[in-house]
């Protein structure tokens, strides 16, 4: 649950103080890596996770201190950031990492988990955003398939506003609703692309203000890969709009040609990297 260095592709670290989700996506890489680390048989945690009783968290948890794992003998086996699997689950130990860490950073929030599901209670939210606020040296990147608790949050003064906050929406379909506020800085991650987006509004009309785009990966992936003119779509009309593009690794193999790594304007420079970043990804500066 630490602030971690993250080889997902647009972020610098993630961090975890909400895990798991009941979205039930086939094609999700959280619930197969949750499944690879929560306690297994022959594995019991100790009582540092209690259920808990608040509005909308009937099934929910929290952990309030690491889980340890021990055989029936009560013997240590391992720990575990997932000791009630992909339940979703607050661990308030981790509060204060984000102020720990000083050095600035893009921090994807629960990306192993879906922190804006309706299952999630209000003080959870108000207690991760608090958390960040504590800590504003940092860029907080939130993605959810549940735009309208965006929206209920902002309605309710619990959104923030300031410029190192950036709310994503997962659209994977040309269907999908997405959030998007003058006030808000606002992106969409369009992983896996399953479709063409010759229609989607924040791509038509209501321009989002930095867009994502990458292939399934995992199981299943060879037969749901993206077609090359779905890709040049979306980069055709985020050229035409000034939307700035960000294409996954996952692209590669169909893209063939250099990636379009593009970031908004000030979201590097916030954190002091955008030199290096730049030089890494697109030879010295930002493509055009």
């Amino acid at each position: 649950m630490n602030i971690h260095k993250s080889k997902i592709d647009w972020c610098s670290h993630t961090w975890n103080p909400v895990t798991g989700c009941r979205h039930d996506c086939p094609y999700c890489y959280a619930r197969v890596m949750t499944d690879r680390f929560k306690p297994h048989a022959a594995e019991w945690p100790t009582d540092e996770t209690t259920v808990i009783a608040e509005e909308k968290s009937e099934g929910c948890f929290k952990a309030v201190r690491p889980t340890a794992l021990r055989d029936p003998a009560g013997n240590y086996l391992r720990s575990t950031p997932y000791p009630k699997g992909f339940y979703p689950t607050l661990h308030t130990f981790t509060m204060d990492y984000p102020k720990k860490r000083l050095t600035p950073s893009r921090i994807f929030v629960s990306s192993m988990g879906d922190l804006f599901g309706d299952w999630v209670p209000d003080a959870w939210v108000k207690t991760v955003l608090d958390a960040c606020a504590e800590a504003p040296q940092h860029v907080y990147m939130f993605l959810t398939k549940n735009p309208k608790r965006y929206i209920e949050l902002a309605q309710s003064g619990i959104l923030p506003k300031d410029k190192n906050f950036w709310w994503g929406t997962s659209t994977p379909t040309e269907e999908t609703e997405y959030f998007w506020a003058d006030e808000y800085q606002t992106f969409i991650s369009i992983e896996p692309l399953l479709g063409p987006f010759t229609e989607h509004k924040a791509l038509t009309r209501r321009p989002a203000d930095w867009v994502i785009v990458g292939a399934m990966t995992g199981a299943g992936a060879r037969k749901q890969q993206p077609k090359r003119e779905w890709i040049q779509g979306i980069v055709d009309t985020c050229r035409h709009d000034g939307t700035p593009l960000f294409m996954k690794d996952s692209l590669l193999p169909i893209w063939e040609d250099p990636l379009v790594r593009q970031y908004p304007a000030g979201m590097l420079t916030h954190t002091g990297e955008e030199e290096a970043v730049c030089k890494r990804t697109c030879g010295g500066s930002q493509p055009e």
